[in-house]
């Protein structure tokens, strides 16, 4: 079992944590962190783009010209894809991306990110979170006691409304609860900090 030191509030070690095999001792499967990265990123776009079809485009009903005798080629309405300001051939038109994967493999993703968080030795174990105040500068100070000058991805064991309040306008740093864990933040981030009570629920959730 992988074992982490556990600090305090002033980034002072007061103890150890064994970590469970199973969510934070596993190899790191990249093959399913790509895929579950890409999954999660492609189910973020909004696929609102859309385009005018022919029947669709306002204007055109009336034949520009008479069919013979002008000289000029044929033409049936001013809505033709091929005029300006007709309709677009084949074009976009609003649709899902995101798809979906096994729930097995979305664990496994999860599983592999913690996992790679403790061999990098980029996972941080606090034994209690609890701010004086709802001031970003009270997180600001908590940050600089554990040495943490990169993207940080703070994590709770439940909604804690104090400490997102106090992340949330700290530039490259989010605040988190355990079931809210996706890879995508996870890799995003070079830190990740958990609380005590956020391990031994992730323990429960993702084992």
């Amino acid at each position: 079992m992988p074992k982490v030191q556990i600090v305090n509030m002033q980034g002072e070690p007061v103890g150890e944590i064994e970590l469970s095999d199973q969510v934070f001792g596993i190899e790191p499967n990249t093959h399913v962190l790509h895929s579950a990265m890409v999954s999660q990123l492609a189910s973020m776009r909004r696929g609102t783009h859309s385009t005018l079809l022919r029947g669709e485009v306002r204007g055109g009903g009336r034949k520009p010209w008479r069919q013979k005798g002008t000289g000029r080629a044929r033409a049936g309405s001013s809505r033709s894809p091929l005029w300006r300001g007709g309709a677009v051939l084949f074009g976009p038109k609003p649709r899902k991306y995101g798809g979906s994967l096994p729930k097995k493999v979305r664990r496994l993703a999860l599983r592999s990110a913690l996992s790679s968080k403790v061999q990098e030795a980029t996972l941080i174990v606090v034994d209690d979170l609890q701010l004086a105040e709802q001031k970003t500068r009270e997180m600001v100070k908590f940050l600089k006691a554990v040495n943490i000058d990169r993207k940080a991805l703070v994590v709770t064991a439940e909604i804690n409304e104090t400490v997102f309040r106090c992340t949330r306008n700290i530039e490259g740093v989010k605040a988190l609860e355990v079931t809210g864990l996706n890879v995508v933040d996870l890799l995003r981030h070079d830190v990740l900090v958990l609380t005590k009570a956020a391990v031994n629920k992730a323990e429960e959730v993702f084992a």
